[in-house]
């Protein structure tokens, strides 16, 4: 018989978690595929994640502190900033795909994990809110609404790619100049 291995079976729930949020939202979701997909028991999953809304939590927080650590904001840097995290986006359009299903099922309300969000944003926003006292970036905007305005221009596009393919193009030639497009916009929008 196979010895168990708790942490890889952890890591193909999550992946196969994942994968199912991303397509298909907290509300469409189901831990049957999750488990058959991750080839794990199901009460495996409750047991490691809790119930499905918890899950969720779980790989969109992960997913976030993932993107956090791998593309950190930098202030005398938004250039280059903005390119990693396209990048980044179109590497793991999953995330944007969760953060969008959040918004569905969430809207405007309190989110299980908002005393963690709230942390996670105000280290970027005090990022900025440095940049600006230093005088690298500009002090027109509050650095929160700032940093909105930055994650927008980054995250639009993949969000909504069929309004991009429409309005944008969607050959080689259309995605790079509009990957120059949203970074001289963000340039502008930072420029002291």
């Amino acid at each position: 018989m196979a010895a168990r291995d708790p942490e890889a079976t952890k890591a193909r729930i999550f992946d196969a978690a994942v994968a199912e949020f991303a397509q298909h939202g907290i509300a469409g979701a189901r831990i049957d595929r999750i488990a058959a997909q991750a080839k794990a028991n199901k009460q495996l999953i409750y047991a490691y994640f809790g119930n499905k809304a918890e899950l969720f939590t779980h790989v969109l927080g992960r997913s976030m502190v993932d993107l956090a650590a791998a593309v950190p904001i930098d202030p005398d840097d938004i250039d280059g900033w903005m390119d990693r995290l396209l990048d980044y986006h179109a590497t793991h359009p999953e995330l944007l795909r969760l953060l969008f299903w959040e918004g569905v099922e969430y809207g405007t309300g309190e989110l299980p994990d908002e005393p963690a969000r709230h942390a996670h944003y105000a280290a970027k926003v005090t990022a900025l809110r440095d940049g600006q006292e230093r005088g690298v970036i500009t002090d027109a905007f509050p650095p929160e609404d700032l940093m909105f305005l930055l994650v927008s221009l980054a995250g639009w596009a993949s969000v909504v790619p069929q309004i991009r393919r429409i309005l944008v193009g969607d050959d080689d030639v259309a995605r790079d100049r509009l990957r120059s497009s949203i970074r001289e916009a963000a340039l502008r929008v930072v420029r002291p």
